[in-house]
Parts: structure tokens; C-alpha cells; sequence
């Protein structure tokens, strides 16, 4: 998958800033200025949620970084459910204000993709991991360690959109995917790793280093 270029506004969001931005008009034309006020906050907030910056890739190839801007909430070590080995969770929630653009945490090739249905509870809760629509991707960086990118639906997020299927080579930081209104990603990673980051830091995709691979 070639780089898609930042233009500021997610693609994903074209259809929706336009609809609310056509309504703000329609409604300022329509009636006076203040019926049109809450027509136009809901424009910005739509702006706001699909804005995609670029972002300055730091570290080097054993830097995994955040494939998604948020909170961490879970560091734990656990079964990944998809690869059946131990490894360690790094969770990142998403809020409707954060940004919902997904990129690769590490360089690798893309070995496996799964998708499941499920619930759409609360995306800051741990089950959400287990129960919630996702969309899992299993990767391999050049020196064969495993890496397992899970994009998570949230309590208002009804839509995980994911451009990568199996044999793809991404970088880090590259755009991979996107989950819109809320949401979660867990990061299944080799239990060697020196982990960069602490319950409750804020994160920013591509900008921050999760963890180190040794």
C-alpha cells in the first residue's frame, strides 16, 4: 500500500464534513444566525475528529511505536488470543477527541489478518479486548519478531476500517487504518520488549515509543 499523503482532513471524513457543512449553510440560509449555531459546532466537532497529521517517525527499527493517539490503559502480560503465545498487552483508548487515524507500530510484513464480530461495549474497559468487533493484524519485522496490531469498536465507534491484508509491508508510522467515533487498539507484543510507557500516559501515533524490541 503506497503513503497516504495528510491533507490535514482524514479522507473517511469528506462525506461527513461536507454533509454537516452543506446543513450549517442550509440552516443559515433557512432561519436566523442563532438556529444555525449548534449546525456549525457540530461541523467543527467533525473536523476536529477527522483531522490527520502528519508525524515525525523517531527512534529506529527495534522502536515500536503507538499505532494509535490516546491513554494507555492496559500493560499486562497475557495469552495473545491470535498467535496462542505469551506476550505483553499495551492498550491505547481512544476518545471522540483524539485523533483516529491507525499506523504500524513497527517495519514489518503483514503475515495475517483476522476480523471478528462482536459487542460494542465501552472501549476502556479490558473485556472490550475479547468481546467488541475487531480487526487484527499479525505482523513480522525483518529479524522474525511477531507483533499482533488489534483495532477495537467502542461503545459509539461502528466502523473499523482496515487497507492492509496479508503480504503487505508497512513501515513505521504509516497509515494502515481508521475506526471512527471511539475506540481502542491492543498492541500484543514479544514479553522481551522494554516496555517505554505507564498506565495512564497520554500517547500520540507515530510520535511516541511505546516499547523497545530487544
Amino acid at each position: 500500500m503506497a503513503h497516504y499523503p495528510h491533507p490535514i482532513i482524514a479522507r473517511e471524513g469528506w462525506p461527513f464534513l461536507g454533509g454537516s457543512i452543506a446543513l450549517a449553510l442550509l440552516v443559515s440560509y433557512a432561519a436566523c444566525w442563532p438556529w444555525a449555531i449548534p449546525f456549525w459546532l457540530i461541523a467543527l466537532f467533525v473536523l476536529q475528529f477527522f483531522r490527520d497529521p502528519a508525524r515525525e517517525v523517531p527512534g529506529d527499527a527495534k522502536s515500536v511505536l503507538s499505532p494509535a493517539d490516546g491513554r494507555i490503559v492496559a500493560i499486562q502480560p497475557v495469552r495473545d488470543p491470535w498467535l496462542d503465545r505469551d506476550a505483553l498487552k499495551i492498550s491505547v483508548f481512544m476518545n471522540v477527541f483524539n485523533v483516529h487515524s491507525n499506523r504500524s507500530p513497527v517495519d514489518g510484513e503483514v503475515k495475517q489478518r483476522w476480523y471478528s464480530r462482536g459487542k460494542f461495549i465501552n472501549a476502556d474497559l479490558d473485556k472490550a479486548s475479547i468481546e467488541n468487533e475487531r480487526n487484527a493484524l499479525h505482523m513480522r519485522t525483518a529479524d522474525g519478531q511477531d507483533i499482533t496490531c488489534v483495532q477495537v469498536a467502542g461503545l459509539i465507534a461502528r466502523r473499523i476500517l482496515c487497507y492492509v491484508e496479508a503480504g503487505a509491508q508497512l513501515v513505521r508510522g504509516q497509515r494502515y487504518g481508521f475506526i471512527r467515533f471511539g475506540s481502542r487498539v491492543d498492541l500484543y507484543l514479544p514479553t522481551t520488549v522494554r516496555v517505554k510507557v505507564t498506565i495512564g500516559d497520554k500517547v500520540r501515533a507515530t510520535s511516541t515509543i511505546l516499547a523497545e524490541l530487544q
